[in-house]
């Protein structure tokens, strides 16, 4: 009896577990059941075969949707979190490429504003020091004489004469001027004082003789290259009396003294006079000794500035060194490019929003006609700062120079045109720095009156007085800055006395919210040692390339002429000295 209940439970368990597959009380699948006869199992059988082998298929399909989805969903995180991390940091600009100096200014004004406590002493701040190689006495005069154009009695017949027409500003002028010079006397040509090219963004209508003295340009050339105030009366009578007629030759930019032996002399030796314009960078930086002496001798000795120049710079540098009594007469100047056109061309963005972009469209137009506008060009602000493009604001100069160690008793000369929104954007350098004076408050206006309108007269007087300063900064690329720098190397023993800003470390700084006044002027007093350092270079001379001027680097070359130097001030005034005029 016992075991009949037994065998019909056990029945039970087998046929409920054919149809669920496992048994509910074991954890472990049970053991296989012993065989039974066909008739005992065969309806569990078909029942096994027939409805989970459909129930079975769906889901083993829908599982492996669900296994491919969710590797598809893996996949697509693990491969878009990157990209889209990256499209992130694309969106944000980079460090350096937004304007932020004035947020910067407003956070470190009450340190700036306490911090005297290690103002720079003027007459010690330059202490790098080289000591330079004894100079040479000068090459011979007789230029064509190096070149087998012309020898024996030939050497003092002259080939024909040059006529060079130079364009732009003060100092790209004195840049073709110098280099007529030495084509003059790679050809052996009398050279016809320079013509000047009317520009239409400095609009000076000055000739030469109104901004150098003709008579001492043409006899410190004396013995070098001939040099003529105008053509002779035949051979303009030629050519109608019209210059225009005369055969033009379009030398390349950086001709070489080859090219102007083999191309331009047949031609001046056939027609007797040339004209070379447009005439801009027409020469090489890579000449000869003997042309680079012409370069320098033009540069340093015979280009001097007219005496209603002279006069009046002279006057302000001494009003200069009077305000500046507390440090020995000496002075900081700064040639400072922030005018609104300037602003304009540099296609930066500022602080002034919506009314500053207006503004400069608007000024771009009027000045460059569409240039800005083409298909082909592409204004990325952001990059120009990043790669140093932009023109300081006076604010990044005044906290540059506190940083360094200058303190607000500094006296400042400013050498600049109209500058951008004046009163909004010189209101934090003056905080920083009270003692600054321009031409115009250092001059009456009745003083000032002869130059109204004449923006390379003007362009020399602040050169003058840039060139007496103790520091000079410059704050934007371009040939002031340039000539200038070469100009104090001659002058001071082959230092430059120049500040010029590390701009592409400078944007980052003023962009670090988190920064403090110690850390900026710790980074600021590098750059003064760097700079100090930079003042000394002279280059090797085989090295020299187009991007190495000798008017930015005149050592060795102009260092013979280093010799007559006994005063730098009479170098610049000694028609002041033999006339007795003064201040």
């Amino acid at each position: 009896m016992a075991i009949g209940k037994a065998s019909a439970k056990a029945m039970k368990s087998k046929n409920s577990c054919c149809i669920l597959g496992y048994s509910s009380s074991s954890p472990s699948p049970p053991p296989s059941p012993p065989r039974a006869s066909a008739s005992a199992v065969g309806p569990c059988r078909r029942k096994l075969r027939s409805r989970p082998s459909f129930a079975a298929g769906v889901i083993r399909r829908n599982a492996r949707c669900l296994a491919a989805l969710a590797l598809l969903y893996l996949g697509g995180m693990v491969m878009c979190v990157g990209p889209f991390s990256s499209l992130v940091g694309l969106l944000l600009p980079p460090p350096g490429s937004v304007y932020r100096s004035h947020e910067i200014f407003h956070k470190l004004w009450p340190d700036i504003h306490a911090d005297n406590s290690s103002a720079i002493e003027l007459e010690t701040l330059w202490t790098y020091k080289r000591r330079l190689k004894e100079q040479r006495p000068c090459l011979s005069t007789i230029v064509g004489q190096h070149f087998g154009l012309a020898t024996g009695t030939e050497a003092n017949e002259t080939s024909g004469y040059l006529i060079v027409e130079a364009n732009g500003g003060l100092n790209q002028q004195r840049s073709a001027i110098c280099n007529a010079v030495a084509v003059a006397g790679i050809l052996n040509a009398i050279l016809v004082i320079p013509r000047f090219e009317f520009n239409g963004v400095w609009r000076d209508p000055s000739e030469f003789g109104d901004i150098y003295d003709e008579d001492h340009f043409i006899a410190t050339l004396n013995g070098y290259v001939k040099v003529i105030r105008r053509l002779p009366e035949e051979v303009m009578e030629r050519y109608g009396h019209n210059i225009t007629n005369m055969p033009n030759i379009r030398v390349p930019a950086w001709a070489t003294a080859k090219y102007y032996r083999r191309e331009v002399f047949p031609v001046m030796k056939e027609q007797g006079v040339i004209r070379l314009a447009p005439f801009a960078n027409r020469l090489s930086m890579n000449v000869p000794p003997h042309i680079q002496l012409l370069r320098c001798l033009a540069n340093f000795r015979a280009l001097r500035f007219s005496s209603t120049i002279a006069v009046l710079a002279d006057k302000i540098v001494g009003r200069m060194k009077e305000k500046s009594s507390r440090t020995g007469g000496k002075y900081v100047s700064i040639h400072l490019r922030f005018e609104e056109d300037m602003v304009a061309f540099s296609c930066c963005v500022y602080d002034g929003g919506k009314t500053e972009k207006v503004e400069l469209d608007m000024i771009r137009e009027r000045g460059w006609k569409g240039k800005f506008k083409r298909k082909d060009r592409t204004i990325q602000p952001g990059l120009n700062r990043l790669e140093g493009k932009c023109p300081l604001t006076p604010l990044e100069v005044g906290m540059m120079l506190r940083g360094m160690g200058f303190d607000n008793t500094t006296s400042i000369y400013l050498a600049s045109g109209k500058i951008y929104h004046a009163e909004r954007y010189l209101t934090p350098l003056l905080k920083m720095f009270p003692l600054i004076y321009t031409k115009e408050s250092l001059a009456t206006p009745e003083e000032l009156a002869p130059f109204a309108g004449y923006s390379s007269r003007l362009a020399a007087v602040d050169y003058t007085v840039c060139l007496f300063s103790e520091v000079f900064v410059t704050t934007q690329g371009g040939n002031f800055p340039h000539f200038l720098m070469g100009h104090r190397r001659f002058l001071y023993g082959g230092h430059s006395k120049t500040l010029k800003p590390d701009k592409n470390k400078l944007v980052l700084l003023l962009q670090d919210a988190s920064i403090s006044w110690t850390s900026f002027k710790l980074r600021m007093e590098a750059m003064l040692k760097e700079n100090d350092r930079k003042g000394m270079i002279v280059p090797r001379v085989k090295k020299f390339n187009r991007k190495t001027s000798i008017y930015t680097y005149p050592l060795p070359e102009c260092g013979c002429l280093q010799q007559q130097n006994d005063s730098t001030h009479r170098l610049m005034h000694t028609w002041n000295v033999e006339s007795g005029t003064g201040r």
